[in-house]
């Protein structure tokens, strides 16, 4: 019976290393032992000025297609999932399949922050089940670096930049996405939020700049914490119980990269072993959509992920959003 197959993953991070040491040369009133006790970062990639989002997202698109097998010319719908276009209009995707030269396939942006690696895995499901296109190509990518106030310690030490991609199929051959799982809710939304550059507020001045509108905020820190540990463990369960899979029996947990004590606080509670949360949040940081997807690739890659393994992709964000997919490898 044929099914949504991965056929390929990439990624790919910026050279340029950001280190939490290099953060208190800066002036920020933090440490390393601060950073990493709080968060279990060490250190994060930067893009150059001259590297937009959907650069990143090329290069991660182009060791998709490498391990899949196809070319650009297969691919009929490209979806970027960012909430760091290069410009608001045209979308990343946009930018993107000119940089690929794919003017044969449609594409768009899917926005859901940190979930939305999961969420443009879903749609690409959809448009593949009723075979509308053949061959999809999911990117996260960001630039989070360019979102950030550098004087904020709360919040400059969690963000990094990068990109993951995934080409998608409907057949027989491929990696199995067994399903994905999708909530929101816009009540709380506030909590995780990037208050300007939108309609909501007036078009970017010196007020707006000098309000620090246009930084990604973190209200109420220690209640996100709380509720995305809820929602991790929740979405993990869906995952198993849709499946009819008993979560001790999933080999791998390669969440968004949030925090190190969300998944401590993970394991503990569902009774694993935290060993199997595959985690590059110390290399990387927080790199919102694109953590999921690099993560993935990084597995695959380093040979941690073996055939017919179970993994599971819990993600939670701004929105606020949350879900997971169950892959068997």
């Amino acid at each position: 019976m044929e099914s949504i197959r991965i056929l390929g993953t990439g990624s790919y991070l910026p050279p340029k290393i950001l280190t939490n040491f290099d953060l208190e040369n800066m002036g920020l009133d933090t440490t390393n032992e601060w950073i990493i006790q709080r968060t279990g970062v060490n250190e994060r990639r930067i893009a150059e000025p001259e590297m937009a989002t959907s650069d990143l997202g090329y290069e991660a698109s182009l060791k998709a297609f490498e391990m899949a097998g196809l070319t650009v010319k297969d691919i009929d719908l490209i979806i970027v999932a960012t909430i760091t276009p290069d410009t608001c209009c045209p979308s990343a995707a946009n930018w993107l399949q000119a940089k690929l030269d794919s003017p044969h396939a449609v594409t768009f942006d899917v926005t859901a922050a940190c979930s939305g690696f999961i969420f443009g895995l879903n749609v690409a499901e959809q448009y593949l089940k009723n075979k509308t296109f053949k061959h999809v190509l999911v990117v996260a990518a960001e630039v989070m670096s360019r979102t950030v106030n550098w004087k904020d310690r709360n919040t400059c030490i969690l963000w990094g930049d990068g990109a993951g991609a995934a080409v998608l199929t409907l057949g027989n051959d491929g990696h199995e996405i067994l399903s994905t799982h999708l909530h929101t809710d816009g009540a709380n939304g506030q909590d995780l939020l990037m208050p300007g550059g939108g309609s909501k507020t007036t078009p970017i001045s010196h007020e707006s700049v000098e309000k620090g509108l246009h930084y990604l905020n973190m209200i109420e820190a220690n209640l996100s914490f709380r509720v995305a540990v809820r929602r991790f463990i929740e979405s993990i369960k869906e995952a198993a119980e849709f499946n009819d899979v008993d979560v001790k029996n999933i080999n791998w947990f390669i969440p968004h990269q949030a925090n190190i004590r969300m998944f401590q606080n993970i394991a503990k509670s569902l009774k694993i072993p935290f060993e199997r949360f595959y985690l590059t949040l110390q290399k990387y940081g927080n790199i919102s959509s694109a953590s999921c997807a690099i993560s993935l690739d990084e597995a695959v890659r380093d040979g941690s992920i073996q055939a017919n393994d179970l993994i599971c992709l819990p993600v939670f964000g701004g929105g606020l959003t949350w879900g997971s997919a169950l892959i068997r490898w």
